[in-house]
């Protein structure tokens, strides 16, 4: 049914009510001439069972008009038409429904028209504000979707439709498409054609040898065959691999209420009619209407674009006031509030469904196989451009030995053809068509494997780039300790403080009803947490800390079920926690007045309290709270932050009325109360303290990511002394290291961040912006940035880095779809696992290149020399060998060293620095010493060998015996690329790769059987055994071969190629500036980043550290105090040059960019800089916890260890700073 025309004159009748007159037939419902229904047009099958179609509530979805709810009967009548319960949701028994509910049933007052088939619920729960919602929250865990069979067959499935997988016919018909596997088909269809015709030619009954001249042809139209399906085969593989990583992703729990509890199922088994829980950070799965919430706000930018918060608020609300928006659409994110929802249309009738259904399209090349992309490239044209000239000269040949050929024109004709047919070869076996087939299997492979290690890969692109992080910025909680959160120590009132020791707490929490009621309340009306099992078991889940404060409320101060307490005290009002307010209130009644129950930070919450409570054993009396009191107390708060305990401060405030007079401001949704301006005159109530132990294996994870040359940084929103103990308890914090807190991190200049961002190991009391800040600067300084989240704001931090990293336990679901690999157990330990699988993949893409290239060189030298110096008959190797070979080298090779299990020692080691070449000089010495060691061995036996190693002088017995040596050499050589570096040990770990093993049987028992039965078809003859000696002789020797090619220095490699390789590369250059520019890059290959300007800035940034290299060491000579500092800018400006803003760029005067003008970075201005030098001598100077707060450099740091330099990136320098070996050397990390 189309969507209303704007222009429609329509009209709303309200629903009848009781004793009103008999509704009429509901043929249209209209209202308010905005909205116009027709609940009897033909979208609304006959066998439906429910009284909207999907196109009566896609109109629904789809309207901008507030009051649309009242053609579908309000919300009541909504739910009524769905066959489903606003109190309790659906049913989990409903199957097959029975009988049939209408419109005009709907329309009516459910109260008089009750549907008789729902039934009665167990323990419902009536809705009737957000003290309602936390008692839907304690469910369990249900199985995979069954029954509700009518509902799926009327409204679909949450899943969409997957995509149809190609067939394998299908996948081999784009495998055979390869233009030189055709060409070499076409050409090979005529050799077999003129050989079947000599085979039934008359005349020919005296020569036997013409009746086999269509073997071959027949031979080589078999192998392009097994090629062919072999690739179409390893790509379904591969296929089937992707798509079940997909399904993976994509699927996440999510809380429903069914049968007046909540259930946690899989997003794919939401239906509609389902009540779905909404909180922040949740992505919206399904389309539906509001029915209660608080301060719930939505992102609609990935729908709409507009970046604004969208206010949501409860249908009910809406049509009373005749203005807001109840619609929550799928795909949108919430960023405030908490609420329940109900779900009116899943899968592909969802907005965010049609959405992904026309965007569907294949996965995007990964920077390493676009990288591999181009080297082919280059390759094919250098193949391309040899096999021409081949082809030429040997057609120039063939045309000046035409006059004295002697034969018919059949025989000359079968000649041109076999000419063309080795050149084509020639081409294929040149050409490296495996290496994007082997990236491919490598990430299969890792994917997979990855998952089986709690790493769940969303972005492909991400598994390889992780290879090569430079940093890591991690969170504290969860992913460095155990997220076991449990109270340890407080302090009650002023004075009752406690320890761990049950003496201790007894003591302590000897207080009065009124305060045990109120220390309660504050942990578990005030909370957002809720019971996972059986009300009453102690058994919570949501957040670690307000887990831990139930769990001792629970234990401590006789808290009954949960759903009871919140059923008893209803909230009135919720503030809800966010990264920035770093606290959160409930409001609730308190006899005739209100309360107001605060919890947060200490930091925050202790300068907003003027009272305490002075003898919580009597009551609640209070006493001013100023002076030494506050001091004792935030004393008290650094002491347990300094334990590695996280402190979390109770406090509340009392009203007579709510909202109170004065604070109340109308919105377009409502009355609103600004949380600031009741969030003072706090009475504190007490001071708790939790500890959350390190995760055993952490400390060993960071030293190895210290070992694999990688900087790890804590960056977290605990309080400074935490962090800065916990940091060096796991080996993060280390001798010359820093730790700031957040604002004085905000304070720091970019010219400032240059020089501490080297040192940073830990920034405590960060927001997100504070994160995304520094890893867009770490990224400017060169940096690959990985960096983990859990929270909504963190989407920000995750897009800007090139590997985000999200929680798949305690993170947000936007934290989730902004990661490009989500931890599955939160553990940092498998971001370790992450940074070896990533290393694996492109060690794959090097042994392959390694292995390749060698085949390709020496096949090629083989092949052209031999037939250029004899004849085409001449040729060391048929075509059907080099298909062969071919098949050896793309798919066997592929599947045996892009399947390799991560080394031992592979974290052993620097990563790769941005911009090098994927072939290094480890590798070219490999493949240069290989393919010299094999061409000698083959021209010696091919020119030199017959009289020493041929048995049988007639026949293909000593072409065999060179093409088994050849293949010999191959199957050892691949031992050799095991390891593309100067590792001596290539058998390391061989035993974890069954691929590998299989494929070097399969290689070896497809030759044997190619030697003992290939005969004519592929001209070769049974070995003998000395033969088949002296070919695994001379293969082996590849192995100690290796070994000492590896010995040889690379730097040696350089200085001998140098001479020829300089001009190479000068001629080169000079082409490429002959030619017209590159191609701008497209927004794929751009990583996206929340500013604008930063793609730009990407884009310079070898051009700005160009710069700043200038502008230190200039500032280094002129500049050795404040005042001669101050003199850097007139000289500048003289020049017509000012120092900018980010990253110190080279700026026009005038431009806006001057140091102490308006710059703003990461919320800052510029001109808040702090004396940076001063602040690091008095940190330094000062005893531990005594110096200037919110910086400190490590107490064990070397007193000669300069802690900034403005040379860190200077002398020429390519690394990042945390490639820096003085770095590393003053850090005690060991220098590589």
């Amino acid at each position: 049914m189309s969507r209303p025309s704007k222009n429609d004159d329509d009209k709303i009748s309200p629903a009848p009510g009781p004793g009103s007159a008999a509704p009429r037939p509901a043929t249209s419902n209209q209202h308010d001439g905005d909205f116009s229904i027709d609940f009897n047009d033909k979208s609304r099958p006959d066998n439906c069972k429910f009284a909207f179609s999907t196109d009566h509530l896609h109109q629904l979805n789809e309207t901008c008009n507030p009051l649309a709810i009242r053609a579908f009967g309000g919300i009541a009548g909504l739910a009524y038409g769905l066959r489903t319960d606003i109190k309790a949701g659906l049913s989990v028994d409903e199957d097959v429904l029975n009988g049939t509910v209408t419109a005009e049933n709907a329309l009516a007052t459910p109260k008089t028209h009750k549907d008789p088939l729902i039934t009665d619920r167990s323990q419902p729960l009536p809705i009737g504000g957000l003290e309602k919602l936390a008692e839907l929250l304690h469910g369990s865990s249900t199985g995979k979707l069954s029954g509700y069979t009518d509902r799926r067959a009327t409204y679909g499935e949450s899943a969409l439709p997957k995509l149809k997988e190609r067939s394998l016919l299908q996948l081999a018909w784009l495998a055979f498409n390869d233009k030189l596997i055709f060409l070499l088909t076409a050409s090979n269809v005529v050799s077999l054609a003129l050989g079947i015709y000599a085979a039934v030619a008359p005349g020919n009954e005296g020569d036997s040898g013409a009746k086999l001249e269509w073997i071959e042809g027949v031979t080589i139209a078999v192998a392009i065959l097994v090629i062919v399906f072999g690739q179409a085969i390893n790509d379904k593989v591969r296929n089937k691999k992707f798509v079940k990583l997909n399904e993976k992703k994509q699927d996440r729990l999510v809380a429903v209420v069914r049968s007046g509890k909540t259930s946690v199922i899989s997003v794919f088994d939401i239906l509609v009619g389902d009540l779905m829980r909404l909180e922040a950070g949740d992505v919206v799965p399904a389309d539906g209407v509001l029915v209660e919430g608080f301060a719930v706000q939505c992102d609609e930018s990935p729908l709409t674009g507009e970046s604004d918060l969208v206010e949501k608020a409860p249908a009910q609300e809406v049509d009373a006031r005749r203005s807001g928006d109840y619609l929550i659409q799928s795909g949108t994110m919430v960023e405030h509030g908490v609420g329940l929802y109900l779900v009116t249309a899943v899968g592909v009738n969802s907005t965010y469904g049609r959405i992904r259904m026309s965007l569907r399209n294949d996965v995007e090349e990964t920077p390493l196989q676009q990288k591999l992309g181009r080297l082919a490239k280059q390759i094919i044209i250098l193949g391309f451009t040899v096999g021409t000239i081949f082809f030429a000269v040997l057609t120039i040949r063939w045309l000046v030995r035409l006059k004295d050929f002697e034969g018919t024109p059949r025989d000359k004709g079968e000649a041109f053809l076999d000419i063309f047919m080795l050149s084509v070869t020639v081409v294929v076996i040149g050409v490296p068509e495996g290496l994007s087939l082997a990236v491919a299997v490598a990430l299969a492979n890792a994917t997979t494997k990855m998952l089986r290690d709690n790493n769940l890969v969303r972005l492909i692109r991400s598994c390889e780039t992780m290879g090569n992080a430079t940093t890591i910025c991690s969170d504290k909680t969860g992913t460095l300790t155990q997220n076991k959160m449990s109270v340890v120590a407080g302090i009650i009132g002023a004075h009752r403080s406690f320890e761990e020791e049950p003496a201790s707490l007894h003591a302590a929490l000897k207080v009065s009803v009124d305060v045990k009621t109120l220390l309660k309340n504050s942990m578990a009306l005030n909370s957002t947490a809720f019971e996972k099992s059986e009300p009453g078991s102690a058994d919570f889940a949501g957040s670690s800390t307000e887990a831990a404060l139930l769990r001792f409320a629970n234990h401590h101060l006789a808290m009954g079920p949960l759903a009871e307490e919140r059923e008893n005290s209803p909230p009135v009002q919720l503030f809800p926690f966010n990264a920035n307010r770093k606290c959160m209130a409930t409001v609730v009644r308190n006899g005739d007045g209100f309360r107001m129950l605060v919890k947060g930070a200490p930091e925050l919450i202790l300068p907003r309290c003027t009272e305490v409570l002075s003898k919580p054993e009597a009551g609640l009396e209070t006493e001013p709270l100023e002076g030494e009191a506050r001091d004792e107390l935030s004393s008290v708060a650094r002491g347990f932050s300094g334990k590695m305990l996280r402190s979390i401060t109770v406090a509340y405030r009392d009203f007579e009325a709510w909202p109170p007079a004065g604070t109340c401001m109308e919105k377009s949704d409502g009355p609103h109360v600004e949380f600031e301006q009741v969030f003072t005159n706090l009475t504190l109530a007490g001071l708790l303290a939790m500890r959350d132990p390190l995760r055993p294996e952490v400390i060993d994870s960071v030293r190895k990511c210290q070992e694999a040359g990688v900087f790890v940084r804590m960056v977290t929103g605990d309080a400074f002394e935490t962090a800065r103990a916990i940091a060096a308890e796991c080996g993060i914090y280390t001798a010359g290291g820093i730790a700031l807190d957040g604002p004085t991190f905000r304070k720091l200049t970019s010219s400032q961040l240059d020089l501490v961002l080297p040192r940073l190991q830990v920034l405590a009391r960060s927001s997100p912006d504070d994160k995304a800040r520094l890893v867009r600067h770490l990224k400017k300084l060169g940096e690959t940035v990985a960096v983990t989240g859990d929270g909504t704001n963190d989407a920000h931090a995750m897009r800007a880095a090139d590997v985000g990293f999200a929680m798949g336990i305690s993170g947000t679901e936007v934290a989730r779809e902004a990661s490009s690999i989500i931890l599955m157990d939160d553990n940092f330990a498998s971001i370790v696992k992450a940074l070896a699988w990533g290393r694996a993949v492109n060690d794959a893409a090097k042994k392959f290149i390694q292995f390749q290239f060698t085949i390709n060189i020496t096949a090629a030298c083989l092949t052209i020399v031999s037939t250029l110096v004899g004849d085409v008959d001449s040729s060391v190797f048929a075509v059907i060998h080099l298909l062969w070979l071919n098949l050896i080298m793309d798919i066997f090779a592929a599947a045996a060293l892009a399947t390799d299990s991560p080394p031992d020692d592979i974290l052993k080691r620097r990563p790769d620095p941005r911009g090098r070449h994927i072939v290094s000089p480890t590798m070219w010495k490999m493949i240069l010493g290989q393919a010299v060691y094999q061409l000698v061995v083959i021209f010696t036996l091919h020119y030199a060998g017959h009289g020493y190693f041929a048995s049988n002088p007639d026949g293909y017995q000593y072409q065999a015996f060179i093409l088994n040596t050849y293949i010999m050499l191959q199957v050892f050589n691949q031992w050799n690329c095991r390891r593309a570096d100067n590792t001596l040990n290539v058998f390391t770990g061989f035993h974890r790769n069954p691929f590998f093993l299989v494929v070097q049987l399969g290689t070896l028992a497809g030759q044997t059987l190619i030697i003992f039965k290939g005969g004519d078809a592929f001209q070769t003859a049974p070995l003998s055994g000395a033969q088949w000696g002296w070919s695994i002789l001379l293969g082996a020797i590849t192995l100690p071969l290796g070994a000492a090619i590896r010995c040889v220095p690379d730097a040696a490699l350089v200085t001998m190629t140098s001479p020829v390789l300089r001009p190479v590369a000068a001629a080169i250059g000079a082409v490429r500036r002959i030619l017209p520019g590159k191609k701008k890059k497209s927004a794929a290959d751009v990583e996206s980043t929340d500013d604008e300007g930063q793609f730009f800035e990407d884009l310079q940034h070898d051009e700005e550290r160009k710069i700043r290299r200038f502008g230190w060491r200039w500032w280094r000579r002129r500049a050795t105090t404040k005042q001669n500092r101050a003199a850097v800018a007139p000289a500048m400006a003289s020049a017509g040059l000012v120092l900018g803003g980010e990253g110190m760029a080279l700026q026009p005067v005038g431009s806006g960019g001057g140091e102490g003008q308006g710059v703003v970075n990461g919320g800052v201005k510029e001109e808040a800089e702090i004396d940076l030098e001063q602040r690091i001598e008095a940190a330094r100077a000062a005893a531990p916890g005594e110096g200037p707060y919110g910086l400190e450099v490590h107490p064990g740091t070397d007193k000669s260890d300069p802690v900034i330099s403005r040379e860190v990136l200077g002398g020429g320098q390519i690394a990042p700073p945390s490639q820096n070996q003085e770095v590393r050397r003053w850090l005690g990390v060991a220098v590589m």
